[in-house]
């Protein structure tokens, strides 16, 4: 019979809903400023969480935001778009998986938080410790 191994570390199996984390966030912020690529790695998990990433500038004003659905893969990157009217140097990013359900409602499981400054383009990396 062959072994088929799906993840990368055969001791870490998918998780049950209340064990799945994020590992880290990668950041990378475009030359423009306006545009950050938001790498997301998750735990494996055997039923598919949700994210809910927000992003303030300085000021406290939302710039940006989005939300994945019951995502398939534990490791992907999205691009968010900084909609913000006063442009400030550093925004304050803060994502949280969850899952939810009519019958059960919304259950977060893990939040990761940091900041950004968009002053250099480039990675930046928000580790969850």
């Amino acid at each position: 019979m062959i072994d088929i191994n799906f993840f990368d570390d055969p001791l870490e199996g998918p998780r049950a809903r209340e064990d799945v984390r994020f590992n880290q966030l990668g950041l990378y912020v475009h030359p423009d400023g306006r545009r950050i690529a938001v790498g997301f790695d998750i735990t494996p998990f055997r039923e598919r969480p949700s994210i809910e990433v927000q992003l303030f500038n300085l000021l406290g004003e939302p710039a940006g935001s989005l939300t994945v659905i019951e995502t398939l893969e534990s490791n992907f990157h999205l691009t968010m778009h900084l909609r913000d009217r006063n442009r400030t140097s550093e925004y304050s990013l803060r994502a949280t998986l969850y899952y939810a359900s009519p019958e059960e409602g919304r259950m977060d499981v893990d939040t990761l938080s940091g900041t950004v400054d968009v002053t250099e383009p480039g990675e930046h990396v928000i580790r969850n410790d």
